[in-house]
């Protein structure tokens, strides 16, 4: 059995510091060159990833400590990549909870917790971010040994070290006293070895025929398709013939054209790779994640991973508005949509994608607005034009009973704030769970359905004066709750086409926020803000001033208008209404309406009155 070898994921909720402690634990070890410059978050390689400084994809590094290879899986800390968590999970032995000393055990640290506990992992406490002024960390180290009763972990897990320190400055130490003092002269050794001492050694058996579980897909232009993951019994080497046992049931002998081993964050080409280790392998062209590679003598499948199944669904279809084409785009057509989507399912376990009621739509699937808004921005990055409804939650019905996707949401708002909060939230059928005090906020825990959420973020935020910071996760399906009331303003829409003037706006500014600035160009049909009341009000935004020959001072030169509210691909998704659309290009978000035209909108609302 490798007993040289500890394969250890690190999770945590959204910015609690864990990419930043991969970042000391990589320096700490000589991964990096003395040469070498490096930024901060090195793990978050994904442009999307350093911009919101979450992390999102799973990877994976290697480290070598005293003759120990130890194998850092980063895993994502927000619900919505729930399929990326549990497939990493099935590679590790054991994990590093990282908890924030002031924030302590969030919704998400539970829903990733729960999924190690399901893979039978131990766990290392860490509480990071002692140094901040409002830490609390005896009280976390409460409150963490209360989610794992919660979770029923086990007597084992129970007897989890903890660590206290900073991952930014670069130290832990299982002393609090001597961690509430500070860093000084203090590194990362101890958490080393307690990673050697407590993660359990892999017990697969390097002498038994292969068996190898993908886990993740990477691409090179040179070997094409690689297929990334744990060894879990035997040994791979180049030009192995073996078994490609696809999870649809498909079975058909390969070569391994190679064989790739990971050192620190890069990888190199290897002669062998034994059973406990991780590994690419590359010359199989067809392989998807939860295929398995196996020898020829014992063909055996491994199980396929499971994967929660999607909670919210958008359509997804071809942009048809009056300015597709104009901004830049090279994908615009329902066969590159196709052909981008079908790319991604095959590295994306959570999404399902079907054909749309037209030809020219599809139906994505996924686990929340965040995850289907990182797949739309990222194809818009890449160059592709398209439009987006609406999203819908997915309803199940058990015996008879319609049930829906319900969430477990945490909001920490100051404590004079709490009861616009709750009041805000009961009208989305929330159940307040309870209240407690954190420091100068009160945290305050919900279950809410899942289409309740939509939407729901801005007004608690404008309720807050901004301060309010809010993490849910699926809780699971519960019976229906009842209708939701839906947005409550109505927007403003242009009825013509043309450049957005300065003279239309401050007319206009008493009807309510726009969402575009002067010099825009808008077509007819587009929102151009929210009115400030219930229902819609097609206005004339492209209106000029006419000129006299009476000489006047420029009111221009003197008036402020506020500044346009401006919506990223997420916001715009939980902003839309049933009968608008998400413009989606290379250089632009745009809000508009199904029906473009005043008159085809005023039909259709005749049309379902009488109905």
């Amino acid at each position: 059995m490798p007993q040289n070898i500890r394969n250890v994921a690190i999770i945590a909720h959204v910015d609690h510091g864990k990419t930043t402690l991969v970042d000391g634990l990589l320096r700490q070890t000589g991964t990096f060159g003395d040469h070498e410059a490096v930024a901060d978050c090195v793990m978050d390689s994904n442009e999307l990833e350093r911009e919101r400084g979450i992390t999102i994809l799973a990877k994976n590094t290697v480290v070598s400590y005293q003759g120990t290879r130890i194998n850092i899986i980063d895993t994502p800390g927000h619900a919505d990549f729930g399929g990326e968590v549990e497939r990493v999970l099935s590679m590790a032995d054991g994990v590093l909870l990282l908890v924030d000393a002031a924030e302590g055990p969030m919704p998400q640290t539970r829903f990733v917790l729960q999924k190690a506990f399901a893979h039978h992992l131990k766990p290392i406490v860490v509480v990071n971010k002692i140094d901040k002024a409002d830490a609390r960390p005896q009280e976390v180290v409460n409150e963490v040994f209360d989610l794992f009763i919660d979770l029923d972990a086990d007597e084992e897990a129970l007897e989890f070290p903890v660590f206290y320190g900073s991952g930014r400055q670069g130290w832990m130490t299982t002393d609090l006293e001597a961690a509430k003092a500070g860093g000084e002269g203090k590194d990362l050794e101890t958490l080393f070895e307690a990673i050697v001492a407590h993660i359990p050694a892999p017990t697969d058996d390097p002498e038994e025929p292969l068996q190898f579980r993908v886990t993740t897909l990477d691409w090179s232009d040179y070997v094409g398709r690689i297929a990334i993951g744990r060894v879990h019994r035997g040994r791979v080497r180049p030009g192995d013939r073996l078994v490609h046992l696809s999870r649809h049931g498909r079975q058909q002998e390969v070569t391994a054209r190679g064989v790739y081993r990971f050192v620190g964050l890069s990888r190199e080409e290897g002669s062998e790779v034994e059973a406990g280790d991780l590994c690419g392998i590359y010359g199989v062209e067809d392989i998807e994640i939860g295929d398995t590679l196996a020898a020829t003598e014992r063909p055996e499948a491994m199980p396929v991973i499971a994967i929660d199944e999607p909670t919210m669904t958008i359509v997804m279809r071809v942009n048809d508005s009056p300015f597709a084409g104009r901004d830049g785009g090279r994908f615009l057509t329902s066969r590159h949509l196709r052909e981008r989507l079908e790319k991604e399912l095959r590295v994306n376990v959570a999404l399902r994608v079907e054909q749309g009621a037209t030809a020219d739509s599809f139906r994505l699937s996924g686990r929340g607005v965040m995850h289907l808004g990182f797949l739309l921005e990222t194809m818009r990055r890449e160059g592709y034009e398209f439009g987006v409804g609406k999203p819908q939650v997915l309803f199940k019905e058990v015996d008879g009973q319609k049930q829906e996707p319900i969430e477990y949401l945490t909001v920490d708002a100051p404590a004079d704030a709490c009861g616009k909060v709750i009041e805000i939230l009961g009208t989305r059928k929330a159940e307040l769970l309870k209240m407690e005090p954190k420091g100068t906020f009160t945290r305050v825990e919900f279950t809410v359905p899942a289409r309740g959420l939509i939407g729901v973020r801005s007004r608690v935020l404008n309720a807050t004066g901004g301060q309010a910071t809010m993490h849910h996760v699926f809780h699971g399906y519960g019976p229906h709750r009842g209708p939701i009331e839906e947005r409550v303003a109505g927007v403003l829409i242009s009825m013509s086409q043309g450049n957005v003037t300065f003279y239309a706006l401050d007319n206009l500014r008493d009807r309510g926020q726009f969402f575009v600035p002067e010099g825009t160009t808008v077509y007819e049909g587009m929102i151009v803000g929210e009115h400030c009341k219930d229902n819609d009000l097609v206005v004339n935004i492209v209106r000029e001033k006419k000129a006299t020959n009476i000489r006047s001072s420029t009111k221009e030169a003197f008036v402020k208008l506020p500044p346009p509210r401006e919506f990223n691909v997420e916001d715009a998704l939980e902003y839309v209404a049933e009968d608008e659309v998400v413009e989606i290009t290379a250089t632009n978000v745009r809000l508009r309406k199904v029906d473009l035209k005043e008159t085809d909108r005023k039909r259709k609302e005749r049309n379902r009155e009488t109905v």
